[in-house]
């Protein structure tokens, strides 16, 4: 992709997303996520109405008075835009990839914490961490973020979630607002994420596609893993084929949801055909 047809990409998604940060999402988002961050501040001596649940034991019994510890609101919060790459991501049967639309929910939650003078990182990952932002402020920081997200080659296309989620936890000291954004065509992260989500709020964004969910009867056709690379005849008209596609896929969803409960953290499925605008403004109207 040439620089010209580049910046005009950045260009059409900003605005596009822009407009949907001022008008819909930035109020929701300042009220889903400020004052969530609290950082702590001093031990006093315990004063009548004081909240019994931040009494300092330690400082309390070295003293033989009742202390307790004050917490202030973080006024600038910091949030994290965690992106598969992988192979499977290059995969629509309607209008737009699931990439494209990532890209698009990943700008519109960005402009969205810049609103709010926020900082934004992103972390581009496949089975491997392909690239790290470090969290800044600032439109420019967004636009460099969309152009990553739009050309960026990655140099693998396998999907580990729970590497990502490690190294996300190694280089963010201090409570982030994370956003995972993916198919969930994995396994093996879910304690990974249960450690992730004990420290940061993280949610999971599952884009997918609805002709994943079955193989359609189509008789043989050669199909490729776009993960692997790897060709293959299929027989789409095997009952028997089609029942375990659907097993396959189902289980993999499954594990997503179960996962992100347990860990406590929170999910938002957008399926490709769908309005994103709704199911994001759902799920914050629902925090």
């Amino acid at each position: 992709m040439d620089t010209k047809e580049l910046l005009k990409k950045v260009r059409k998604i900003e605005i596009k997303t822009r407009r949907l940060s001022d008008h819909v999402f930035g109020g929701e988002y300042h009220s889903t996520f400020k004052g969530r961050g609290m950082t702590f501040s001093e031990v006093r001596q315990y004063q009548f109405g004081d909240d019994v649940r931040n009494i300092d034991w330690n400082v309390t019994a070295r003293t033989n008075q009742p202390h307790i510890k004050v917490f202030e609101e973080e006024r600038e919060l910091t949030m994290l835009l965690m992106v598969d790459i992988s192979g499977s991501e290059l995969f629509g049967t309607d209008q737009q990839f699931k990439n494209e639309i990532i890209t698009e929910i990943s700008a519109t939650l960005a402009f969205s914490a810049t609103q709010n003078n926020d900082k934004i990182g992103l972390i581009l990952f496949s089975d491997e961490i392909e690239l790290y932002i470090p969290p800044k402020k600032g439109r420019s920081h967004v636009l460099r973020i969309i152009r990553e997200l739009i050309e960026f080659e990655p140099k693998s296309k396998g999907t580990n979630v729970a590497e990502a989620l490690k190294f996300m936890r190694n280089v963010m000291k201090k409570k982030a607002i994370v956003f995972v954004l993916s198919d969930f065509i994995a396994d093996d992260y879910s304690h990974t994420l249960k450690i992730a989500a004990g420290k940061h709020d993280v949610t999971g964004i599952r884009v997918y596609d609805k002709r994943e969910e079955e193989i359609p009867n189509l008789g043989m056709v050669q199909m490729q893993d776009e993960e692997s690379g790897e060709l293959m005849l299929v027989n789409t008209a095997s009952k028997k084929v089609r029942t375990n596609y659907s097993k396959f896929y189902h289980e993999k969803v499954a594990y997503y949801k179960d996962g992100f409960a347990k860990a406590g953290a929170g999910t938002i499925d957008c399926r490709v055909d769908e309005s994103y605008v709704k199911k994001l403004l759902g799920y914050f109207k629902r925090r």
